[in-house]
């Protein structure tokens, strides 16, 4: 084992997660980066990086912005993996929702941090996801996607359920994959070299076992 002095450290990486992916990409396109086998998932960095792109050009055609809170409820699937790296390079902030919330807990977590969006699996375990966002927002039955008027969750406007099946008022993932054209494109271009590895990509909450959940919010850097 190398033994290193006292004080020495590595230089902390200046760059987004964005800048720095697409330098991996550049430099070894056709190495493995995911593999999910539950999904049949195995893609190079250069394949995966497409994937990414067209996510986040599909998230700007659905209305997330820089700075906006869209929250991940899910299990371990690639559409996880890719909410992260798109919603960083598009400069909003992605809020990690702990698999095993109750109903209060989502909707304290939700509210907290002004959450748009939430990008949710169907269930897991005996967590039944979209019935439970359902319960707190029964508004979604009688609303198009991307437009939730919500009494109980005020700031949340956009639902993307994961699978084929449709929900009412949600979009599905694949579809909002498919959204993004050259407007989009051109803008996440444009956000590449705007964005700061000192700006907030990720909120992390606590388990809240003796009290409130409290939200962890993350760099790049």
């Amino acid at each position: 084992m190398k033994a290193y002095s006292k004080g020495t450290v590595g230089a902390l990486l200046e760059t987004t997660i964005g800048q720095h992916l697409e330098h991996v990409v550049a430099k070894d396109p056709n190495h493995l980066a995911l593999v999910m086998p539950h999904q049949n998932i195995r893609w190079s960095y250069a394949q995966f990086n497409q994937q990414i792109d067209k996510l986040a050009t599909g998230l700007l055609a659905v209305g997330i912005e820089p700075g906006d809170r869209v929250a991940i409820w899910s299990p371990n699937r690639y559409e996880w993996v890719l909410s992260q790296f798109a919603t960083a390079k598009i400069g909003a902030i992605m809020v990690c929702i702990n698999p095993a919330y109750r109903l209060y807990e989502l909707e304290f977590v939700l509210n907290k941090v002004s959450c748009k969006a939430v990008i949710s699996a169907h269930s897991f375990k005996t967590s039944l996801y979209l019935d439970m966002l359902k319960e707190l927002a029964p508004e979604l039955h009688d609303c198009e996607p991307g437009q939730l008027d919500s009494a109980t969750l005020p700031h949340l406007k956009t639902i993307i359920r994961m699978g084929e099946e449709k929900t009412q008022g949600m979009y599905n993932f694949a579809d909002v994959v498919a959204l993004g054209g050259e407007p989009q494109a051109a803008k996440l271009q444009s956000l590449r070299n705007s964005l700061n590895a000192n700006d907030v990509v990720n909120i992390q909450f606590t388990s809240g076992t003796t009290g409130s959940p409290k939200g962890a919010a993350l760099s790049p850097r």
